[in-house]
């Protein structure tokens, strides 16, 4: 990082995980600017999800860190060393690093609005009815305003998957991580997801996605990432990556996909 240059809002170092003796990530360095949209790029079993994880500490790295706003998250420097901190704290830190996943995780025995304001009372110490009012707002941010009393189970698998945009979105996180969010939909229902994510690129939400959708890559990253083995071995500008990828793996998986 050269004088004068901003420091990212997410700084990724070495980043190394392995389950057994199979390593998922394997050095992984990456820079995720204020207000950008990185796409993360690969065969399944390259380490996109793991990485994703990691970034909140969802999985806790074998080697390195991430940095969100400056903080490393799950540590703490002491003496040198880096000290894992206790559940309550990394809970405080997750609350400005929003997830949604592959597979909605709403709770089934809540309706759509309370789905938002259970973790803004709970978490952040919100107001019951300022967390409400918030839910709504947000609710009508994704094209679901008056479903408010709904359950998960009464809605379509596009409508369940904006419902967890919002709720990420009902914690004010700093930085938006999402885990192939439209892999669970029906065709049909991918295109009212995605217009989500894109709306919320034009305001400058900061953004990590994993996908196989190659045009949204194309459409919204600033950034597109490829993983292979647990190694980044392509990364920039979309039109560099998706159009003219000099890595071989890279090159091979985008032709089959194209």
């Amino acid at each position: 990082m050269t004088a004068g240059t901003p420091r990212p809002l997410v700084r990724i170092r070495g980043l190394r995980k392995s389950f057994g003796t199979h390593r998922v990530l394997d050095g992984v360095d990456l820079d995720v600017p204020e207000g950008s949209v990185t796409v993360l790029l690969g065969p399944s079993g390259s380490g996109k999800s793991t990485l994703l994880r990691c970034v909140n500490h969802l999985e806790r790295p074998d080697a390195g860190f991430v940095e969100v706003a400056g903080e490393i998250i799950g540590y703490r420097h002491h003496a040198g060393r880096l000290h894992e901190l206790p559940s309550r704290a990394v809970t405080r830190q997750r609350a400005q690093v929003g997830m949604v996943f592959q597979q909605f995780n709403l709770f089934p025995h809540l309706t759509v609005l309370e789905n938002l304001v259970e973790a803004p009372v709970a978490v952040r110490g919100l107001a019951k009815a300022a967390a409400a009012e918030r839910g709504r707002d947000l609710l009508a941010r994704v094209g679901l305003a008056g479903r408010e009393s709904a359950y998960p189970r009464e809605l379509s698998g596009g409508q369940q998957q904006r419902v967890a945009i919002a709720r990420a979105l009902a914690m004010e996180p700093r930085l938006l991580l999402f885990d192939e969010p439209t892999s669970a939909l029906d065709p049909e229902l991918v295109g009212e997801v995605l217009a989500v994510i894109r709306d919320l690129a034009r305001t400058g939400m900061t953004m990590i996605v994993v996908t196989h959708e190659i045009g949204f890559a194309r459409e919204v990253a600033d950034t597109a990432v490829f993983l292979d083995a647990g190694r980044i071995v392509e990364s920039g500008a979309p039109a560099d990556v998706l159009d003219r990828p000099s890595n071989e793996r890279a090159q091979a998986f985008l032709s089959a996909v194209l």
